[in-house]
């Protein structure tokens, strides 16, 4: 297996464009299934070991909740876990298969942001910084066979967020105060010597808009403060009134606070275009892999 690009920015209405992005409100091919999601209408070009894979998002409520705040994830120069931690029940692979499957994050726009906190509310503060280079999170177990990862929830619970440009522990890198969505790859591992060939078959991908977060060294709307201190499962020490930190924990207070003052923060959008270049194949192995940065239609980062 190699790892392969495609451009599909010569048109955003070809089967690739249209396909990469995960539609939520959509069912499985037969039937209705609420929260699963599977990709659009360009799957029917995959490998049949992809074209019926499925996959649902689990915390799904509690996700939508932070994401009706605007949420917000801690990156640091070490490297910071997700929460909610991302995790996804999968269905329809092939259970004698080998897969592969990873994570990898783009820019929700070409934005920096900054938080107002008399009005407890995000706004564009300028063009976003040059982009952070593009790295992809493949899951420890990969590959490993498709019944096995239907079997039970893939957690993606090493993950690391960092802002750290020179990160060379595999982490992935973000600009703090730019907003992301988080996109998840189901990759068929092929036996047959010219794979390359076939590699734009061989993927199936996934983007859930209620998991598009900013990114921030320290949280700002106090709303996420609370709501992560109160769903997140380590968070016991500060719920306690504990002041210490905790082993393991996902959770860093903010460095500031403000009274409610008619907080008001709109729902993130969901990606408003194809990602100009797609990853269509994988290397199995465990750790990250570079992969150069994307630049959406009409972008240009570090440019004035």
């Amino acid at each position: 297996m190699h790892i392969r690009f495609v451009n599909t920015s010569a048109s955003p209405s070809t089967s690739m464009g249209t396909a990469f992005l995960a539609v939520p409100s959509e069912g499985p091919p037969a039937g209705n299934a609420p929260g699963w999601v599977c990709e659009g209408p360009g799957a029917s070009g995959k490998n049949r070991r992809v074209c019926h894979a499925m996959a649902r998002l689990e915390m799904g409520n509690l996700w939508e909740e932070f994401n009706r705040l605007g949420t917000e994830m801690i990156v640091t120069k070490a490297g910071r876990r997700m929460f909610p931690t991302f995790q996804v029940k999968l269905s329809g692979l092939d259970p004698l298969a080998d897969y592969v499957l990873l994570m990898d994050f783009v820019p929700l726009d070409d934005k920096r942001y900054r938080y107002a906190f008399h009005s407890s509310s995000w706004l564009v503060a300028g063009r976003a910084d040059p982009a952070a280079p593009g790295r992809v999170h493949f899951h420890p177990d990969s590959p490993a066979k498709g019944a096995q990862w239907m079997r039970q929830i893939v957690s993606f619970d090493k993950l690391k967020l960092t802002n750290n440009l020179l990160d060379d522990n595999g982490h992935i890198i973000l600009n703090s105060m730019h907003r992301y969505q988080p996109r998840f790859h189901v990759v068929l591992v092929d036996p047959r010597r010219d794979s390359e060939r076939f590699a734009h078959q061989n993927f199936k991908s996934f983007s859930f808009p209620e998991t598009q977060f900013m990114a921030v060294t320290a949280y700002q709307n106090h709303r996420i403060t609370q709501l992560k201190i109160a769903s997140n499962p380590f968070a016991k020490g500060f719920r306690d009134g504990e002041p210490e930190p905790w082993c393991g924990a996902t959770l860093s207070l903010p460095q500031a606070t403000t009274q409610d003052k008619g907080f008001s923060a709109p729902h993130f959008q969901p990606l408003p275009y194809p990602p100009h270049s797609v990853y269509v194949g994988a290397k199995p192995r465990a750790s990250p892999y570079p992969l150069p940065a994307l630049h959406p239609d009409g972008f240009s980062y570090g440019q004035q």
